[in-house]
């Protein structure tokens, strides 16, 4: 066999794995994300994402799913990436501290009613950290997507989403699934 068809396959199957066990681990804890960000769209809220590196990507993809719209052709909702002002991002680096990096945007752009979603595979990037301790004395819910045992994050987020691994790939592909299933669940909720 292939050197490279090896790799393919036991990289899908990690992958599917990975995503079955998370399903089985984390649907109760997905469908209490889900109802906290409709409840957020339906009193007038927006969600605010966060990450770094490929998180942060993921982040601003998510956000961009439910401005634009993910299946559903309907109104534009309200959702932003904390990272994607990077010459605010790096002047609060600079100025402030990396790990404050989040917390200040947070603090000029959220209003209360508001969801905060970090997304961190280790679970303990400091600025997520800080941005949702942040949050919470702002009194805003928190959903914190990452690895197995979430890390540092898990001490100070209302919904953890921590997906059964430790392979920073998979992690990041059932990060998008999980996101990808909380934007249909709302485009449902609120537009079916």
């Amino acid at each position: 066999m292939n050197p490279i068809d090896s790799l393919f396959r036991a990289n899908f199957e990690r992958s599917q794995a990975v995503k079955a066990a998370t399903l089985a681990a984390l649907l109760p804890a997905m469908l209490r994300a889900a109802e906290a960000m409709v409840a957020t769209y339906q009193a007038g809220g927006k969600a605010i994402f966060c990450g770094n590196g490929g998180s942060a990507a993921d982040a601003q993809h998510l956000a961009a799913e439910f401005v634009g719209r993910y299946l559903a052709e309907r109104r534009p909702l309200p959702a932003l990436a904390l990272h994607a002002n990077s010459s605010s991002l790096t002047a609060i680096g600079n100025d402030y501290g990396y790990e404050h990096s989040f917390s200040r945007p947070l603090e000029a752009l959220a209003q209360p009613g508001d969801i905060v979603i970090g997304l961190t595979t280790s679970g303990n990037s400091a600025n997520i950290i800080e941005a949702f301790r942040r949050a919470h004395a702002l009194g805003l819910t928190t959903i914190g997507m990452t690895g197995q045992g979430g890390g540092k994050l898990r001490e100070h987020t209302d919904i953890l989403l921590d997906v059964p691994s430790r392979e920073t790939p998979r992690i990041q592909e059932c990060h998008i699934l999980i996101g990808h299933c909380l934007c249909e669940a709302v485009e449902k909720a609120l537009f079916a």
